[in-house]
């Protein structure tokens, strides 16, 4: 299927490793352009330089709003353009309810909310005026089905739910798509540093292995693509079965 990405000009953030990379590396096989970006030199060059020519990088370090607000005129200015943004980032550090500092959340808040409303916020000028977009924020399935372990997540990415779901409405008739999509259980670092080598959780999962960073990036590319033009506001759970509610 061609999913209409031909020549598309995406900026993908936590794009060094993990979903974030693979997502950029499925944009890239439809045949779009992508700037990644995160905090680290070393881990962006290395991951360009398995994205191939198609890729090009930013620093950034994007716990800090202000720095993600300037982030998609710059990654524009390096594609003469932008038409996709999606928004990864990090999660904060574990710890329930009797663990985390009032500061904790505010980090959180920044990191994982803030910095996603302004990419957003700063992006959508560039996709009005392409007069065509497609807006992701990879969240957690933790905002369906709350993790006690991790609170600060819990609180932050719901926060980001509920504004990419009200901003949807508001954009929808200028052919302006926005999505969040919820990861279960993937083999990613950030599942390395919360569950150690313990792959037991693995039999928590109905489909009985962890999803893939090429898998999760691969459902990414089609909520970008022209295909899914009239699929807006929605949480899509991609997590092998793992969250049992009905809503």
């Amino acid at each position: 299927m061609n999913l209409g990405l031909s020549g598309k000009r995406a900026l993908v953030t936590g794009a060094s490793s993990g979903l974030g990379l693979g997502t950029a590396q499925a944009l890239i096989a439809e045949g779009a352009r992508v700037v990644i970006a995160s905090r680290s030199e070393l881990k962006l060059a290395q991951a360009v330089s398995i994205l191939g020519p198609a890729a090009q990088y930013i620093v950034a370090d994007l716990s800090d709003p202000a720095i993600a607000k300037d982030l998609p005129t710059r990654a524009a200015s390096l594609l003469d353009g932008l038409d996709i943004l999606v928004c990864n980032s990090g999660g904060p550090r574990a710890g329930g309810f009797y663990d985390i500092s009032i500061d904790n959340y505010r980090q959180a808040i920044d990191a994982n909310m803030l910095s996603s409303i302004e990419l957003a916020r700063s992006a959508i000028p560039f996709m009005e005026s392409a007069g065509w977009g497609r807006i992701i924020a990879i969240t957690s399935l933790w905002v369906r089905q709350p993790s006690q372990n991790l609170i600060l997540s819990n609180t932050a990415r719901t926060g980001l739910t509920a504004f990419f779901k009200t901003m949807a409405g508001a954009i929808a008739g200028r052919n302006i798509t926005a999505n969040t999509i919820q990861p279960g259980l993937h083999m990613t670092d950030r599942l390395r540093e919360l569950n150690g080598d313990d792959s037991s959780a693995a039999a928590q999962i109905p489909a009985g292995k962890f999803g893939t960073p090429e898998d999760f990036g691969a459902v990414v590319t089609f909520l970008c693509s022209e295909q899914a033009k009239y699929i807006t506001g929605v949480s899509l759970p991609v997590d092998g079965g793992l969250y049992s509610g009905l809503m």
